[in-house]
């Protein structure tokens, strides 16, 4: 089961790096993939900063450097995030799904931190912490439920616009937007009933890491400079690795 803590931790890092990368080139004023939603580049000297930040960060989780810290650090900007920049445009665009999938796609985000939290090492910086992780993750895994169930609904709502997505040689758009939105419901189900959750998870971490193969990799590289394509391929690669330490997660629970 350390392989599947391992995995995760390694494509979460790594999509932490490089959006760290695209507030560089975005504050550097260079020719490259700024970060697109749901990221906000805001003035050059925050992007500065947040680019450093989620260097760092991601320094901190491959290297297992005080990365129980960044996590619950990366956890709460993230809700902060949410609740201040994301969820005022979700409130007043209720009908718009950009906002609901830009905010829920950080809210899985801040979850899966809260969970990756618990599941690294204490440390003398992070011992007095020991009793809030396990909430911490609670709250984490119910947020990431809660994105997944967002996530299906809008397979269902908009599944002809996702189905013009999927690459032309697969067959059977339709259905597999459609197939999409009842695995997102039924994972966020057993996440939360705790019923077969290890299994679901480990199963979403694939299908997502699936889709970093066959869909965003070659939307990448049909428009390299397209920082919406190269951010969201790097969603997907941070959900791949969350769905993995979840399972990591929920073994280490007696009660699943």
């Amino acid at each position: 089961m350390d392989g599947l803590l391992k995995m995760g931790r390694f494509f979460f890092a790594i999509a932490m790096a490089f959006f760290g990368v695209q507030y560089f080139i975005y504050a550097s004023s260079m020719k490259g993939p700024i970060p697109g939603p749901p990221w906000i580049p805001g003035a050059h000297w925050l992007a500065w900063l947040t680019g450093f930040g989620f260097v760092a960060i991601a320094v901190g989780i491959a290297i297992e450097k005080h990365a129980r810290l960044v996590a619950m650090l990366l956890g709460a900007a993230l809700f902060l995030n949410i609740l201040f920049l994301h969820l005022p445009g979700l409130i007043t665009q209720i009908h718009n799904p950009g906002p609901w999938t830009v905010t829920f796609e950080l809210l899985a985000l801040c979850g899966a931190s809260f969970i990756l939290a618990n599941v690294m090492s204490r440390d003398e910086l992070t011992s007095s912490t020991s009793k809030i992780g396990p909430s911490l993750a609670t709250a984490g895994r119910f947020a990431f439920a809660i994105s997944l169930v967002i996530f299906g609904i809008q397979h269902f709502i908009y599944a002809r616009f996702i189905a013009s997505l999927i690459p032309s040689w697969i067959p059977s758009h339709l259905f597999w937007a459609y197939f999409i939105g009842v695995a997102f419901a039924g994972t966020a189900l057993a996440i939360t009933a705790k019923v077969q959750a290890k299994l679901a998870t480990v199963l979403l971490g694939m299908m997502f890491i699936l889709w970093v193969l066959v869909l965003h990799i070659p939307r990448v590289v049909a428009s390299p400079r397209n920082g919406n394509e190269v951010t969201s391929l790097f969603i997907a690669l941070a959900m791949s690795g969350a769905s993995f330490f979840l399972a990591f997660n929920l073994t280490r629970d007696t009660s699943v």
